[in-house]
């Protein structure tokens, strides 16, 4: 389907994560926040009509 488009498929290589994510303490609590902070003003509207539902 994508050919009729003239787009190629290519198998990229599984890319591991190699940091680890301590959500623990202070740093933790921090990075929950801005991310909080950052979803709903993103998402701003959406929560808006659910909490209308």
């Amino acid at each position: 389907m994508l050919k009729k488009y003239g787009i190629d498929i290519v198998e990229r290589p599984h890319v591991k994560a190699k940091k680890v994510l301590s959500l623990t303490g202070c740093s933790g609590k921090q990075i929950v926040r801005s991310e909080t902070k950052l979803v709903l003003r993103t998402h701003k509207n959406t929560f808006r009509k659910l909490a209308d539902m």
